[in-house]
């Protein structure tokens, strides 16, 4: 078994190995994985946060050892807290990371940073906080940072800097927690679910006060919740059918 980390800012996670495949993820500076199989040009990896897998370019990452993997691994995540900064290599040379990269890594790659870190478990009244954070970025399948996310990204990235781990797609995330039977026992950061006429998982946005959700339409927005699900008062309409809320913390 190999393992590599990312040693860039934000790195394409492909469904195929191919650039031309779709977007199904980002890696991180300092995301660390598996590498389950390895071809000439791409790996197939699994990230260690989320145990999600796609394939990587193999110029966008560098090796590391099986002990170094395991030795971060049993650290608590020291992350990035400004929505853009840098680090910097022993030649100087800098290179952007973004909110929520990962800084456990920084001696294995030979960089330093000096910018603002979280590393601790935050009360749950501090997520809305943290996803103001994200608000108007731009809807981008399958990222994971402010220059553009997806609504699943956009949860598991406010749980992560507040030290809480969600899977990475809506789905996923759908089976965590405790599921709530009315809306009126919700609390700020609970997460809603919603689903499409078939009955799949396809949306997840983080619950306000005063029946108000934020989560990545188009861009990072707030609008209306009720019992039938999202309303965008811009389009005087419905746009998401509530399927569940589920209490993660």
């Amino acid at each position: 078994m190999q393992y590599g980390i990312c040693n860039l800012s934000i790195v394409p996670l492909r469904f195929e190995p191919s650039d031309k495949t779709e977007l199904v993820s980002q890696v991180l500076y300092g995301d660390y994985f598996k590498v389950l199989e390895q071809r000439k040009s791409w790996s197939r990896i699994r990230l260690a946060f989320d145990n999600y897998e796609g394939w990587i370019d193999n110029k966008q990452y560098v090796e590391i050892t099986e002990a170094q993997y395991f030795s971060l691994h049993e650290e608590f995540p020291i992350l990035s807290n400004d929505l853009i900064e840098f680090v910097q290599d022993k030649n100087n040379q800098l290179y952007p990371v973004t909110l929520g990269a990962c800084l456990n890594g920084l001696h294995l790659l030979e960089h330093t940073f000096d910018g603002v870190t979280t590393n601790s478990i935050r009360d749950k009244k501090h997520l809305i906080n943290t996803a103001f954070s994200f608000l108007n970025a731009p809807y981008l399948w399958g990222g994971k940072t402010p220059l553009g996310i997806d609504c699943s990204g956009f949860t598991q990235m406010v749980y992560k800097l507040n030290g809480y781990k969600l899977l990475r797609d809506a789905s996923q995330q759908a089976t965590q927690g405790e599921a709530l039977s009315f809306i009126e026992e919700s609390e700020p950061g609970d997460l809603a679910f919603f689903d499409n006429n078939e009955g799949a998982i396809v949306h997840v946005g983080i619950i306000m006060k005063d029946n108000y959700i934020i989560h990545a339409h188009g861009k990072v927005r707030i609008d209306r919740i009720d019992h039938s699900g999202i309303y965008n008062a811009e389009k005087r309409m419905h746009t998401h059918k509530l399927r569940v809320i589920k209490k993660i913390i």
